[in-house]
């Protein structure tokens, strides 16, 4: 069991001068990088050792998975979801953002219809489009400091040529955990529609409401999965995404064939320290880490809350998952909000990038006094403008 000293989440790393896409975004400028969602924290200390232990071997070949890695994955996804998954089920991929894309080139045709809620993670706006399919997008609603699904809407705007809907849960960026009954009729819609489901669950380990859990797509029943492609990943819970390595789960023969047909001659191998980062995060080895994590990352959220709480004109709905807070400044009266607040020394991601105009998305994936100091210019720089308003 671990204490609260265990593992060090408190001390900052510094990532400068490490080619890191997050901080060198604002190389040489005071702005705190809150953006894109990779955390500050070193991943766990058995990644790190097997990793090392991997570089001590020296040769670095092509490398296939493991009849072992394929059986931790089906092992935790029973442990974990109570889901018994097939190894033939089980394809492999150098990114889960490579998985939206081959879906959308496996099903379907040229000119036909993808579909989303929104606002969603950028890939999945853009996914569609390389494939050449149009993508529809149905806004989720805010109901009571909650957002939902728009079961009627989206249903309503259902094509003939729509084939795919692409499903964030957790949801990437407004931090729900989608219950057992929105995921079920989110389902039978799919059903009556004849629509593949794309679920991308890669914060599935991030869930931060203890009474909250996380529910694969695919383990409603076996109906449902035989129309779904799970997509999951380490790389967010235990913050490897410069690894590269993620799978898919396609229970059904023909969509499978299909989803490795489309994979073919362009999709490359993964490379042998994300397969070996991969087993060690998924074998139980890292557990404690992340539940330390996941006690940290709840402070964290309750920071960001109160400091928000605290700015009149800006409001958030409660983060279930993720380390990602969505923050509504529509009320604000802020034309340009990110460059905004890079003016005030924070780099916060723009909403617009997730079909969310007048939000930004914030990573408290960080040192809690790194984060602290963010909001503190945030408060500061709100201040600033409610005086000149």
């Amino acid at each position: 069991m671990y204490t609260n000293d265990s593992f060090d989440f408190d001390t900052p790393v510094d990532r400068r001068n490490t080619a890191s896409e997050k901080w060198d975004k604002y190389k040489g400028r005071d702005i705190i990088p809150l953006w894109v969602a990779d955390m500050d924290f070193r991943s766990p200390p058995a990644i790190i050792r097997a990793l090392q232990q991997r570089v001590a071997h020296g040769v670095f070949g092509y490398t296939r998975v493991s009849e072992k890695l394929n059986e931790v994955i089906r092992t935790m996804l029973q442990t974990e979801y109570n889901w018994a998954v097939h190894p033939e089920w089980l394809v492999w991929l150098p990114g889960l953002v490579t998985g939206l894309n081959v879906t959308c080139r496996a099903v379907g045709e040229d000119g036909d219809d993808v579909m989303t809620a929104v606002p969603v993670y950028p890939p999945f706006l853009s996914a569609p489009g390389h494939a050449r399919r149009n993508l529809i997008k149905v806004p989720l609603k805010e109901t009571d400091n909650r957002w939902e699904f728009d079961f009627e809407r989206l249903e309503q705007a259902i094509t003939p040529r729509t084939r795919i809907f692409i499903l964030c849960n957790p949801h990437n960026p407004v931090g729900r955990v989608f219950t057992r009954g929105e995921l079920a009729r989110l389902a039978a819609i799919c059903d009556r529609h004849d629509l593949i489901i794309c679920s991308d669950e890669i914060h599935c380990g991030l869930i931060l409401d203890p009474d909250k859990a996380h529910i694969p797509t695919a383990a409603l029943g076996t109906a449902i999965a035989q129309r779904t492609i799970t997509l999951m990943a380490p790389s967010k819970t235990f913050n490897t995404p410069g690894l590269g390595c993620a799978f898919a789960v396609i229970p059904d023969n023909d969509l499978r064939r299909r989803f490795k047909e489309a994979m073919a001659g362009i999709v490359p191998m993964i490379n042998p320290f994300g397969y070996t980062a991969t087993e060690v995060a998924f074998r139980g080895d890292c557990a404690d880490w992340q539940t330390a994590l996941l006690d940290y990352l709840r402070d964290n959220r309750h920071a960001v809350a109160q400091a928000v709480a605290r700015m009149p004109t800006l409001s958030m709905a409660p983060v279930e998952a993720t380390y990602l807070a969505w923050i509504d400044m529509r009320a604000a009266g802020i034309d340009q909000p990110v460059r905004f607040f890079e003016e005030a020394g924070v780099g916060l991601q723009d909403g617009i990038e997730f079909d969310g105009p007048g939000f930004v998305r914030l990573n408290f994936g960080c040192a809690r006094t790194l984060l602290e100091k963010a909001l503190e210019r945030m408060a500061a720089a709100m201040d600033r403008h409610a005086k000149i308003a």
